[in-house]
């Protein structure tokens, strides 16, 4: 099923851990060398001081509706999992990410959005800005299907490797294809072979996307191998990283999609994962 409030119960540690890594990824040696972890842990007191307070907010709202349930309350300020074993509450689903890169494709993409709907599961999709050209009734689609569509550069280019003004280039202009077509402006980014370039973040607003499980799906491209290493790393909170432009990565991710319903999983998109 579709992503429900159960689902942010956990996503602050979540956030926190993949937060602090991209931005050690993107501060470089000298900001260790000089204030050690410092500035980076001021940042995540920041982002904690932030959620909590949003998080009094929303779980007094709720405890309005439902009578009240201190435990619960305490477990989303914290970020701990009490709630799924509190008294008089039902135990609450996990929750895992299917996110799938370089699309859109005309082949491949429409057979997993029509998987996909069919089992009313949300994905995140990041686009690749070259490819967007000629399929735009896909992205729409993606859109109307309630997907959450996300940047991937517009050639995949490793964003190291070029200057903050090509970077940007990068982005930008996939995120106006994007906003063109949906009229929703991009908001997350996965940096092709999850290299993110320092400070990067400063020149342009985007969440930095990275992943949990690498399925190697566009490497093995072997519908078991990929089933199995879902099936043995999968977790509550899981951000499952695939490919949309391979007949046997979206046969995989219907069957994992299958297979992890049947284990209770809630699909969600990321902003679901990482966001309050």
């Amino acid at each position: 099923a579709a992503g429900g409030e159960s689902c942010k119960q956990d996503s602050f540690l979540h956030f926190i851990n993949i937060y602090y890594q991209e931005r050690q990824m993107s501060g470089g040696g000298k900001m260790r060398e000089r204030m050690g972890h410092l500035a980076v842990w001021a940042e995540v007191l920041l982002l904690a001081i932030l959620w909590i307070g949003i998080g009094i907010r929303h779980s007094g709202q709720s405890a309005e509706e439902s009578g009240g349930n201190q435990v619960g309350q305490f477990a989303r300020e914290t970020g701990s999992s009490l709630t799924r074993q509190s008294a008089g509450t039902a135990e609450e689903a996990p929750c895992v990410a299917l996110t799938f890169d370089d699309g859109p494709n005309n082949l491949y993409t429409p057979r997993l959005l029509e998987g996909l709907k069919k089992r009313n599961i949300h994905a995140t999709f990041f686009l690749m800005g070259k490819n967007i050209e000629g399929k735009e009734d896909l992205v729409l689609q993606m859109s109307q299907d309630g997907h959450l569509i996300g940047n991937h550069t517009y050639n995949h280019v490793e964003l190291d490797k070029i200057s903050k003004a090509a970077a940007k280039k990068e982005i930008l202009q996939t995120n106006e294809s994007i906003w063109e077509i949906t009229g929703i402006y991009p908001e997350f980014l996965r940096p092709p072979y999850g290299v993110w370039q320092k400070n990067l973040d400063f020149y342009v607003t985007m969440f930095p996307v990275l992943w949990d499980i690498d399925t190697l799906d566009w490497k093995s491209k072997n519908v078991d191998s990929v089933l199995q290493i879902i099936s043995s790393e999968v977790k509550d909170g899981s951000i499952i990283l695939m490919h949309d432009g391979y007949e046997s990565s979206v046969e995989a991710a219907l069957r994992a999609a299958d297979l992890l319903m049947e284990r209770g999983y809630e699909f969600v998109t990321v902003d679901k994962l990482l966001l309050p």
